[in-house]
């Protein structure tokens, strides 16, 4: 009964989400209220909001529900609408509206080069505004603020620092006997063959999204190419690496055997995101690839209870130190062309001060890690991940930050061919990585 709760839950919530959205899609530019004056004289203002990604499964939304509530309280004259649109919708929107100056004051962005709304693209464009100025800047990590900048100017504020991993069922790892965390590729797939064995689905990935295969191949190339050679990319971009050289050709394979074995659900090019997640907090497979920022997804109830864990994908070899994909994550951007600057930088200024009701709120609904100077890790199901991270410094960032975008798209089709049958091999994938990186890095 709760979990038919739930699901009717979900539903009605996506419904709201569709009307907002649909009542939001012609109204995302700026707008000022006709020119209204509040009580005190102060002009009263609309500001836009779109960003990418699922409304919260549990509680209150913080961008959708939370932020705007907040922001009128603190400032009467000011109204802020937000749109969330799906991810796959979410970069042709912003592009679109962004060309026809019909773009919202605030919108997600990404880090260096790692979406079609890349801050490197979207600042060298003239689309986004300066915000290099803004007093909290000082407080954002160094790394943080450098992945949002280009030529020297800030243009983005992350929402904090993700890192991809595996999420997985304790309940079903102890049935059937596995009572340590794999620390390497070997006893990766022996805890994988185990599950199956117990006629436990290993993993499920939502591949009908295909931006999911992202996610478990930069774990394997955190440790397969990185671990290697950090300065992988750069090497890259000056032409003295390629994807055909064996590392990235072994990630890429490492990837395939997964599938290979039979450790991957079936037929996951049939899965979208939502129902690969699903099938996990339903307790029907025994991990998941995935970012912190689907913490509120993925700790969701759902049919079964149990307890989660997350640690990430080792595919270094026995007794080489497991690597982490760990990366500044997407954020905020304000319009270069906003009518709205004072207004917006009032917002913001508020929003991330850090002794704010504000802030304190975010800080508390946001999934990924603070990029804040002194703000402790939330969720304790990352401590283990963080800690390593923090200690060892073996981790690499998402390897398409540096790439042009397109590559990456790349990798998801062909790797798909691999998944849907077809003789496609690693080889193949590789080459073709190569071959858009070369047709994109000339432009």
């Amino acid at each position: 009964m709760i979990n038919k709760k739930r699901k009717l839950s979900t539903i009605l919530a996506s419904i709201t989400v569709l009307a907002t959205t649909v009542g939001l899609l012609s109204g995302c530019g700026s707008s000022d209220n006709n020119g209204e004056t509040g009580k005190d004289g102060t002009k009263n203002v609309t500001l836009t909001m779109v960003v990418s990604g699922n409304k919260a499964a549990d509680g209150q939304d913080f961008e959708l529900d939370v932020l705007p509530k907040m922001v009128n309280e603190k400032f009467p004259n000011i109204k802020l609408e937000v749109q969330k649109l799906p991810d796959d919708q979410y970069n042709t929107s912003i592009k679109t509206k962004l060309a026809a100056g019909e773009a919202p004051d605030f919108f997600r962005v990404w880090p260096r080069m790692g979406s079609a709304a890349s801050i490197i693209d979207l600042s060298k464009a003239g689309y986004l505004a300066d915000l290099s100025d803004l007093p909290f800047m000082s407080n954002i990590t160094d790394g943080a603020r450098e992945d949002m900048s280009n030529d020297g100017k800030v243009y983005g504020i992350a929402k904090g620092i993700d890192m991809l991993g595996t999420y997985y069922n304790k309940d079903l790892f102890a049935q059937v006997g596995i009572t340590e965390i794999p620390q390497d590729w070997e006893s990766f797939l022996a805890a994988s063959q185990k599950l199956k064995d117990a006629g436990i689905t290993p993993i499920v990935m939502g591949d009908k999204d295909p931006w999911w295969i992202q996610f478990g191949a930069y774990q394997l190339a955190a440790n397969t190419v990185y671990s290697a050679d950090k300065d992988f990319d750069l090497k890259l971009q000056t032409g003295e690496k390629k994807f055909t050289d064996p590392t990235w050709v072994k990630a890429i394979s490492m990837y395939k055997e997964l599938y290979d074995k039979g450790y991957i659900a079936k037929n996951t090019l049939g899965l979208g995101g939502p129902q690969a997640t699903q099938m996990f907090i339903d307790g029907k497979a025994a991990m998941i690839f995935d970012g912190t920022w689907d913490y509120p997804t993925l700790t969701a109830q759902g049919a079964a209870s149990f307890e989660r864990g997350f640690f990430p994908l080792p595919g270094n070899e026995k007794g080489q130190p497991v690597w982490q994909a760990v990366s500044t994550a997407a954020g905020w951007a304000v319009n270069a062309k906003t009518d709205h600057l004072e207004e917006v930088k009032q917002v913001l200024n508020y929003w991330f001060d850090s002794e704010s009701d504000l802030f304190k709120e975010w800080v508390k609904l946001n999934p990924s890690i603070s990029a804040f100077n002194g703000v402790p890790l939330n969720n304790d199901l990352y401590k283990e991940s963080y800690e390593l991270y923090q200690s060892s410094g073996n981790s690499s960032y998402f390897a398409n930050q540096m790439w042009p975008n397109g590559v990456a798209d790349t990798l998801q089709v062909k790797f798909g061919e691999i998944i849907g049958g077809r003789k496609t091999t690693p080889e193949d994938v590789a080459s073709a990585m190569q071959a858009k990186f070369d047709e994109l890095w000339k432009k």
